[in-house]
């Protein structure tokens, strides 16, 4: 068994264990993530010192441009965490909801809270004029979270909700809504 299958195995024990395993591994999760989203924007705040790279736009513009994207991306959190407690769940693959949650933000992509996260990191990026963490740090992020998303979470919401998950998956896209497409089954 690799080491993939294996993580997928574990995630999906515990995901389907008791509430209290769930309860333990949820803020570990949580917290493993909150530290690996920080850690990109400090190192591309370093880098930028490191280098001497040149700064994004001054204030006033960088304010003027990020504070509505932090603001956005604040929101659609926000709505994703709301709809995931409403189902009685949390966004951590270690504690989800016990079925499919295809309202709110769901309804029009499958991940709007790591759209959010994407966003709110290189609104981040913008406000501190980090041309690093805009430019490379942010979609050096996106394109490890797409990564694990296609390499351990999907292949385990697979597992776990079966077909009703895989239709989901095919009308529903990753990140960005397609408001042109026919409306949901």
């Amino acid at each position: 068994m690799s080491l993939k299958d294996k993580w997928i195995g574990f995630i999906y024990s515990v995901a389907t264990g008791s509430k209290k395993i769930r309860n333990l591994f949820t803020p570990i999760g949580a917290a493993f993530y909150a530290l690996l989203t920080a850690l990109f924007v400090v190192a591309a705040l370093k880098m930028d010192h490191l280098l001497h790279l040149p700064e994004l736009p001054s204030t006033p513009v960088n304010v003027v441009v990020s504070v509505p994207m932090l603001s956005f991306a604040l929101f659609v959190m926000g709505w994703s965490v709301l709809n995931f407690f409403k189902a009685r769940g949390t966004p951590v693959p270690f504690n989800p909801p016990p079925g499919l949650v295809v309202s709110g933000p769901y309804a029009y992509v499958r991940n709007p809270m790591l759209a959010g996260i994407f966003l709110l990191l290189f609104g981040l990026g913008v406000l501190f004029r980090s041309l690093s963490l805009a430019c490379v740090f942010t979609p050096a992020f996106v394109i490890l979270n797409v990564w694990e998303l296609k390499t351990i979470e999907e292949p385990e919401l697979e597992r776990r909700l079966g077909e009703e998950y895989i239709r989901y998956k095919r009308r529903t896209p990753m990140f960005f809504p397609d408001f042109r497409a026919k409306p949901k089954e």
